[in-house]
């Protein structure tokens, strides 16, 4: 019924034991004993669970960040293949036309697999120098078109500003009286 912990303190266990003969005292402290030891608990259980939606949201951060560094990672083993084929178009021009078109599918299939990934081509047909999406390899002077504006493409770029794979090499112009 009531065990002898040590001289000075006793413990009851209010579910097994016959509590005659216990004082109100003692099952005071018991009660108090066992909501301390449920309070130790409680508070264990909710660590325990911040802990695991810590984990949890972490942990999907990382493959978050895991899946987008591989997503690059593709993105960026596709670049030689697109330089090869634009490459391949300027000298394709002497072929025949079905070859011409046969190279152009490839290099639009190509394309279309960077968009996919979150890499789409940068449109620079008669956009004004933006540094987020273009690289300036060189500057013309041009009377006839507005400063800053975008000419010709060096090489094609992909990406968003939020995303960027490789920005746009372009060629822009400023006005003959601009340094």
């Amino acid at each position: 019924m009531v065990e002898e912990q040590n001289e000075e303190t006793r413990t009851v266990d209010l579910v097994n034991d016959d509590l005659t003969g216990v004082s109100a005292e003692e099952i005071r402290a018991a009660q108090a004993a066992v909501a301390a030891q449920l309070e130790t608990a409680e508070d264990r259980w909710r660590r325990a669970a911040a802990d695991y939606d810590n984990l949890r949201k972490r942990m999907t951060r990382e493959v978050e960040t895991a899946r987008e560094q591989e997503r690059q990672r593709t993105a960026r083993a596709f670049l030689p293949v697109l330089d090869g084929l634009d490459r391949a178009l300027t000298f394709a021009v002497n072929f025949d036309e079905s070859v011409h078109g046969g190279m152009q599918a490839v290099r639009a299939q190509a394309a279309d697999a960077l968009r996919a990934l979150g890499y789409p081509e940068i449109v620079v047909d008669g956009a004004t120098y933006d540094p987020q999406l273009h690289e300036a390899v060189s500057v013309v002077e041009d009377a006839s078109a507005p400063p800053r504006s975008v000419i010709a493409v060096t090489r094609p770029g992909f990406g968003t500003p939020e995303r960027m794979l490789r920005p746009a090499a372009v060629v822009v112009t400023r006005r003959p009286d601009e340094e």
